[in-house]
C-alpha cells in the first residue's frame, strides 16, 4: 500500500510540475495560412519552446515563432535560412548564403521568385516559409529582429494525426 501511495504522490507531482512548466514555458498558438506546408498545416496547435533561445542559439533550419505586427499582431512560423553576417540571395526561387546554395529538401512547394541580396545584420535572421508559393516571409519584409522571436516550433499537437 505504501508503494502504491508513493506512485500516486509521485505522478501528481510530476503532472503539477508540467502543468506549471507548460503554462510559463510553452505556447501553442493555431496556425493560420500555408506557408509552412507540408511540414505544418493550416488550423494545426504548434508547440512552441519559449525557453529554447535562452539557453541555445537559433540556428540555420530552425523552425522559429515570432511575433509580426503586420497588419495586426500575430505570431508567425517560419525556417531561418541565414544567420547574422551572412549574404543571402533568392535567384528564381533558388536560395543562396554567402554565395552556396542551400539543399532544402523541407521546401515541397517552391516558387520562382528572385528576391535581392541581403547581407543580415548582427541581432537578425533572414526566415522563409517552407511553401515558398505561398509565404510572407523575409523576401517581402526584410529581416526578423531577434527580439521578436518568442521560441523554436516543436511540435504539431493538435489534430492528433501529427503528433
Amino acid at each position: 500500500m505504501t508503494r502504491a501511495r508513493t506512485f500516486v504522490s509521485l505522478s501528481a507531482q510530476v503532472v503539477v510540475l508540467a502543468a506549471i512548466a507548460a503554462a510559463f514555458f510553452v505556447r501553442t498558438p493555431q496556425v493560420d495560412g500555408l506557408s509552412m506546408e507540408p511540414r505544418v498545416h493550416a488550423g494545426e496547435f504548434v508547440l512552441i519552446n519559449t525557453l529554447a533561445y535562452r539557453f541555445g542559439t537559433v540556428q540555420r533550419g530552425d523552425v522559429v515563432a515570432f511575433r509580426h505586427d503586420t497588419p495586426t499582431p500575430e505570431t508567425y512560423i517560419k525556417r531561418v535560412v541565414a544567420l547574422p553576417g551572412e549574404q543571402v540571395r533568392v535567384d528564381r526561387g533558388v536560395v543562396s548564403v554567402n554565395g552556396r546554395a542551400l539543399a532544402e529538401p523541407y521546401v515541397q512547394f517552391p516558387d520562382r521568385r528572385s528576391a535581392p541580396a541581403v547581407t543580415v545584420p548582427a541581432g537578425a535572421y533572414y526566415v522563409l516559409g517552407d511553401n515558398r508559393a505561398d509565404s510572407d516571409d523575409s523576401r517581402s519584409w526584410g529581416v526578423l529582429p531577434q527580439h521578436d522571436i518568442v521560441g523554436k516550433a516543436l511540435v504539431g499537437i493538435w489534430p492528433p494525426r501529427r503528433i
